[in-house]
């Protein structure tokens, strides 16, 4: 079996790779922008390229026989960088695999597809609508999948939560910087609604299932997320509990702090954006009975569990990030004007 995962250098693909490997699986190929730098480097073949090169992808398609591609522009990234990426570099990808006659095509999604939805648990066939050019993106990248799908194709698309786990940082490391800081935290409303994560080692888990089980099965679209998870307020105290200072969430009015972090993501001071700051007050979370039913997938960790597994990682390699900053899920988000506020804390 020779597996080529896009995206092999980012959070989600370094765990997958490990998870393959776990597996007995040898052959695998990582596509990324970014320079493979973890010690499973040895172990692998490691191809620093873009899925928006046509040839880039072809030569690396060759001999490939199922495809993982976890590759894409993060909402944080520029326009024209999000549909290039998570658009035409899709296609890119699907229609090589189709000309290698590839024997699947794994395509990560995400339930941002959903939008700001009004009613729960979210299923597989409600109405898609995305938030900002990283939701709509994402829709116009299921579109040319079931596109591929509809011409012979085995591609199964998952639509994952908002997962993490180890390497995983991003908007996440606000909480844990703060909570290691003994400090507590601020939240959006009043923290009472249900906000679905996810563990990256289900995903994985979700992943080689759609790998390893029958075609017919899996070539389809399934939700996966966290089977255990309680208000967003209860989920995220967990943190500050296991931090061990005695802080607690706090609870803010939504809209006029979301009026504000508008204001602060316009002049560039705060890290967050829309998605995030206009659904942290909602309910979000998805039906995940079809990806048992078909998968038989069964997730080990609940959204504390999952939080605090994370929570861990970040305090284990603090010294290893604490001085690098970005966009990607893989460091930390420059707080910009938030980090002032955490001394009210």
């Amino acid at each position: 079996m020779n597996v080529l995962v896009t995206g092999g250098a980012g959070f989600l693909g370094i765990n997958l790779i490990r998870y393959l490997l776990s597996k007995g699986i040898t052959e695998i190929t990582s596509l990324d922008v970014a320079e493979f730098d973890y010690p499973e480097k040895s172990k692998i073949h490691a191809v620093r390229g873009d899925i928006r090169d046509i040839g880039t992808v072809e030569k690396v398609m060759r001999r490939q026989n199922i495809v993982i591609h976890t590759a894409a522009a993060l909402p944080l990234y520029h326009k024209d960088d999000i549909f290039s990426t998570d658009v035409q570099g899709t296609r890119n990808l699907l229609d090589s695999a189709q000309k290698e006659n590839i024997q699947r095509f794994i395509h990560i999604s995400s339930t941002a597809v959903y939008g700001i939805p009004d009613h729960h648990p979210l299923r597989e066939y409600d109405k898609l609508d995305g938030v900002g050019h990283y939701g709509k993106a994402k829709i116009m990248a299921e579109e040319v999948c079931q596109e591929y799908r509809r011409t012979g194709m085995c591609v199964p698309i998952i639509r994952p939560k908002s997962f993490i786990g180890p390497e995983r940082l991003g908007v996440f490391a606000l909480l844990y910087d703060w909570a290691k800081d003994g400090r507590g935290f601020p939240m959006i409303g009043n923290g009472k609604n249900r906000y679905q994560l996810l563990d990256v080692e289900d995903l994985c888990e979700s992943i080689y299932l759609c790998m390893t089980l029958d075609k017919k099965k899996v070539n389809d679209t399934f939700n996966i997320g966290a089977k255990e998870f309680t208000t967003m307020r209860e989920d995220y105290q967990a943190v500050l509990d296991d931090a061990g200072f005695g802080k607690e969430i706090s609870a803010f009015p939504a809209w006029p702090l979301i009026t504000a972090l508008r204001i602060l993501e316009f002049l560039h001071l705060s890290p967050l954006y829309k998605w995030v700051y206009e659904t942290a007050h909602k309910d979000s979370f998805v039906a995940i009975d079809k990806a048992e039913d078909v998968l038989g997938y069964k997730p080990k960790f609940s959204n504390k569990d999952a939080l605090l597994r994370n929570y861990h990682w970040y305090l284990e390699n603090l010294a290893n990030f604490e001085k690098t900053s970005g966009i990607s899920h893989r460091v930390p988000w420059k707080q910009g004007i938030l980090r002032f506020f955490k001394i009210f804390f």
